[in-house]
């Protein structure tokens, strides 16, 4: 018996929470020893060559134009974002920046959803407010200066947000063509954002062991999420997906000891339990 579309979105969505959680551990841990980007480099070179490996040894069928132009359009808006959040997760607490950036990346998708799909409910509405409430705490500092990492966990929300729209808008063709161009893409834009800095600083071997692992996990996560929208509705695949925090965060604290005041902690918390809410109708 087929399995219910709706289960295997559900299915797909919490595979990419725990590859992409566990994939943003590992770039953001890279990061505080090496370049963001050049890490990311790595990550996107090894997400696309994975990929394209796959796509090819299983003869998946070639993009169409439309599809081939909305995986590149991802692509872009997801390049330079991966690293802007890896130095996100560097800079500041693993367990504060990675909710931050989750609740922006899924609340745009639902604002986009809400325009062209009609007003949400008021579980969506309720969302909505956990989220701000969820990122004022997180963001408040107790010595009243701005916590590190906060403003790139914000931009790479943002960045986040476009490729879940552009990834959508590729359709339901091939999922890892789809991955293949669009880290192809991203891989070149880093690229190019790596040359123009000029100074990238040395990268040791396990640095670049591991930008390789994280480039293994965030491609497949990307395909687990593809997958999602594809079998699904795009918002529910979305808010699925940006659960992905939560590993982080478990992660961070199980292995790097991090600490979390009281009313941070709240926040995160808050954070967390809004994005289920999101875009619910």
């Amino acid at each position: 018996m087929a399995l219910p579309d709706s289960f295997l979105s559900a299915a797909f969505s919490l595979g990419a929470v725990f590859v992409w959680g566990t994939s943003d551990f590992v770039g953001g841990y890279a990061a505080k020893r090496a370049n963001a980007f050049v890490v990311t480099l790595i990550a996107h070179v090894s997400g696309m060559l994975l990929m394209a490996t796959l796509a090819l040894f299983t003869h998946a069928p070639l993009l169409s134009r439309h599809g081939l132009g909305w995986a590149i359009a991802a692509g872009f808006a997801g390049g330079a974002t991966l690293a802007i959040f890896y130095r996100a997760l560097a800079a500041g607490n693993m367990g504060l920046t990675a909710p931050v950036a989750a609740v922006l990346g899924a609340a745009i998708p639902t604002v986009f959803g809400m325009i062209t799909e009609g007003f949400p409910g008021s579980a969506a509405i309720a969302g909505f407010v956990l989220a701000v409430i969820g990122i004022w705490l997180i963001s408040r500092s107790e010595d009243d200066r701005r916590p590190q990492g906060i403003g790139l966990a914000l931009l790479a929300g943002v960045g986040f947000a476009g490729f879940y729209l552009c990834a959508r808008q590729a359709g339901n063709e091939s999922s890892l063509w789809i991955s293949t161009f669009s880290k192809g893409a991203s891989a070149a834009l880093t690229g190019a954002i790596v040359l123009w800095g000029g100074k990238t600083g040395p990268i040791a071997k396990p640095e670049i062991s591991w930008g390789v692992v994280a480039g293994f996990l965030d491609v497949t996560g990307t395909v687990f999420f593809i997958r999602a929208s594809q079998s699904g509705r795009l918002d529910s695949a979305v808010v699925l997906s940006s659960l992905y925090p939560v590993i982080t965060v478990l992660l961070a604290k199980l292995i790097l000891h991090e600490h979390f005041t009281r009313w941070k902690a709240v926040g995160m918390v808050a954070a967390l339990l809004a994005v289920p809410l999101i875009a619910m109708q």
